[in-house]
């Protein structure tokens, strides 16, 4: 099971290149199905958000280990989508967390530095 994820959101589209966008987000789509069909990640969600205030528009959570997570990071098709997409919207942003088993490990990691720390009242 995944203990790591890749959150990769994104803002408003930048204007005049809505259609350029539509063709990088089904890209984005096309490569993580290949990358899970062929056991590269383990699952990808995409999720499109609602008008929120907070400049996310939507994001694409890929899960998979630290192995396959740093593969893809170092994949150039990924890196390629990566690059068009920061052409077409605004405030793109990929960064790395935990899940599952993942995030027990981060908590006890946290749980020992705080057991360190001077607790005041």
């Amino acid at each position: 099971m995944a203990d790591r994820m890749l959150f990769i959101s994104w803002g408003s589209p930048i204007p005049g290149r809505e259609e350029r966008g539509l063709e990088v987000f089904n890209e984005a789509i096309g490569l993580h199905g290949r990358m899970q069909q062929d056991g590269r990640t383990e699952s990808f969600d995409v999720v499109l958000l609602g008008a929120n205030g907070g400049g996310i528009n939507g994001y694409i959570a890929v899960n998979g280990s630290t192995q396959q997570l740093a593969a893809l990071r170092e994949d150039e098709e990924f890196t390629r989508n990566l690059v068009d997409a920061s052409l077409v919207v605004k405030d793109l942003q990929v960064s790395e967390g935990y899940t599952n088993e993942g995030i027990a490990r981060q908590m006890q990691i946290y749980q020992e530095a705080v057991g360190k720390v001077p607790q005041s009242v």
